[in-house]
């Protein structure tokens, strides 16, 4: 089945998914290929929860049409106790069907990251 037309949806479902990154990269949202459904991802923040040393947070996203990896953050700094803001609202991004968000922290700290996104078919 063929992405939906985001002119007439049928449904669009709000969601959002919470991980602890680690030091080997792993997929954190994936539109699975024929699914049928569209995420526009509002927002994605990553969490430095370690209260003294500063993480690195690198963050792609796998487009599957030309097959083609980019980076959406590039071993950006998130200092100790603080948040970053990658994608929000006013800048939003979509995953078509078979494209993945994947990501990765450096050693030196506890990185966790928050993704919202509304689920469109």
């Amino acid at each position: 089945m063929a992405a939906p037309n985001l002119v007439s949806p049928t449904t669009i479902y709000g969601k959002s998914v919470g991980i602890a990154l680690t030091t080997s990269s792993v997929d954190l949202l994936t539109n699975t290929a024929a699914s049928g459904k569209v995420l526009k991802i509002n927002s994605i923040y990553v969490s430095n929860t370690d209260g003294t040393n500063n993480g690195e947070v690198t963050l792609t996203w796998t487009d599957a049409s030309p097959a083609g990896t980019f980076n959406l953050a590039s071993t950006i700094a998130v200092p100790a106790d603080a948040t970053l803001v990658v994608v929000d609202k006013d800048a939003y991004i979509y995953l078509e069907e078979g494209d993945k968000i994947s990501g990765l922290r450096s050693a030196a700290a506890t990185l966790q990251i928050t993704i919202s996104y509304e689920e469109i078919s």
